[in-house]
């Protein structure tokens, strides 16, 4: 089939409920191309002012991690745009076919898709789609982002293509922002970004749930588990810079840019480094882990660590009744629907003043907020009470506080094996259903009495958020000194 007099198509790559995707070839250049083409008859009309939307944002960029654009037209009544044509496969088919992939390519795959969203956000566009479809990787290694469809203009409020209080995007790598209803921005891109990475490094996105609205619920209320906390072999640092894109605050997340240079450093690859490699710049201080300086976990001073948990702790009352709004108007008659938990997701009144409707579920029984940040800080029910969320967050804080100096680095790795090994035994009782308890008290106990000792020792200095973590998990677990 010859389309507009030009484009050759010769095999059909994909079709989706948008459009096909052709493996073509432009007989006027002599060249291969992929053309994207709307399907006919019976389209939405958001449906093509998608389609040209992403034909005018891909065009505006140039770069060698972006696929490129080079036609756009109607032909037979029909939308097609011209691409750049790659050859090899998506992320995502990588993941399936091989799981988890070595940190030195997990590296160079971050590295090249921040600095492609680098320059589209040097432009202003914020893709709003990262994940590891929407990344295609070339048999050089060389990673084009694709699919601008639902992409838009940083500073063009007017800019969106669905309705008011709607949420465009893919559940499993959406913000925390992004799920409680805020416009997306250059940070919503980059953690998605850290949620690809932790998806390469662990074989699974960061949260996992049964729903579209547990996903939402856990993307703004628990913290992730750090990869080595469950047996992923990565450096500290990679894992650091991960978790700080992961962060809850958009402003605590690095830049496409600061992520781009970090990763492409001598030494991140497994090159040979003739120098120890510089962290991003940033107006957010570094920690020092070893004699290398790195990017920090999220929220790494004491002062932000404490300011962080308030901000965090202070909105689950209103996260969560958003959310549970989130979940009603999901599952009636009139509203979108959301096949999946990794599809994409179109989620209305997602917004901060929502109300939530009378309900049993977890999150509507902690609708009602904290009179103020201060008091939910020091209120041991703002904790979750599952242990393996709760181990989970006792990891993130022995990273940070040997990151911070604060606690020895031998003594952190000894401790997150014990963490490791709780949770594993958390999952044993799980899977074979039988009580692990005994073991994970035992792992616990071992926990808080090498702390106590160095803290003796002065090889350790706590925090009051720290101290009631602890504590907090201690009781859950039901272990007495």
């Amino acid at each position: 089939m010859l389309l507009a007099a030009r484009y050759q198509l010769e095999e059909l790559l994909g079709r989706g409920g948008m459009g096909e995707v052709w493996r073509a070839r432009d007989e006027v250049l002599g060249r291969p191309v992929a053309v994207k083409l709307l399907l006919a008859g019976g389209i939405d009309p958001s449906a093509a002012a998608r389609f040209r939307q992403e034909a005018h944002t891909t065009a505006r960029l140039s770069h060698p991690n972006i696929v490129a654009v080079y036609d756009f037209g109607q032909a037979d009544d029909r939308l097609y745009l011209v691409m750049e044509m790659v050859q090899g496969r998506s992320l995502a088919d990588r993941l399936a076919s091989a799981g988890a992939l070595a940190p030195r390519e997990v590296a160079a795959i971050g590295s090249q898709t921040a600095s492609g969203l680098a320059a589209a956000h040097r432009q202003n566009v914020i893709h709003r789609d990262i994940k590891p479809a929407n990344l295609l990787l070339a048999p050089d290694g060389t990673v084009k982002v694709v699919d601008f469809g639902i992409a838009r203009l940083a500073d063009d409020t007017a800019a969106g293509l669905t309705s008011a209080g709607m949420i465009v995007g893919s559940v499993s790598y959406l913000a925390p922002e992004r799920a409680l209803g805020k416009d997306a921005g250059p940070a919503s891109d980059m953690y998605a970004l850290g949620c690809v990475l932790y998806e390469l490094l662990v074989g699974h996105p960061p949260f996992r749930a049964d729903t579209p609205t547990a996903l939402l619920y856990q993307h703004v209320q628990e913290l992730p588990a750090p990869p080595r906390s469950m047996g992923v072999e990565i450096p500290a640092e990679l894992e650091q810079l991960v978790l700080a894109l992961l962060a809850k605050e958009p402003e605590a997340r690095p830049d496409a840019e600061q992520v781009a240079d970090w990763l492409s450093a001598p030494g991140r690859r497994g090159a040979p480094a003739t120098a120890q490699p510089t962290p991003p710049p940033s107006s957010r201080p570094t920690a020092a882990v070893g004699r290398t300086a790195v990017l920090p976990a999220p929220a790494t001073r004491r002062s932000r660590r404490r300011d962080s948990r308030s901000r965090t702790v202070a909105i689950s009352g209103l996260a969560a009744a958003a959310l549970a709004t989130v979940g009603y108007l999901l599952f009636q008659p009139d509203s979108a629907q959301v096949a999946a938990a990794d599809s994409p997701a179109t989620v209305q009144g997602a917004t901060p003043s929502a109300t939530a409707p009378a309900s049993s579920s977890p999150a509507a029984s902690a609708a009602s907020p904290p009179s103020s940040p201060s008091a939910a800080v020091d209120t041991p029910a703002a904790l979750s009470n599952d242990p393996g969320v709760l181990l989970g967050q006792v990891s993130q804080e022995l990273s940070t506080a040997a990151g911070e100096g604060r606690l020895d680095p031998h003594l952190a790795d000894d401790l997150e094996q014990k963490v490791s090994q709780a949770r594993d035994k958390l999952a044993e009782g799980r899977e074979k259903g039988k009580d692990k308890t005994k073991d994970v008290r035992k792992r616990v106990r071992d926990i808080r009495h090498k702390l106590a000792d160095a803290e003796k020792h002065q090889e350790f200095t706590s925090t009051p958020g720290f101290d009631r973590l602890l504590d907090h998990l201690a009781s859950v677990v039901g272990e007495t000194d």
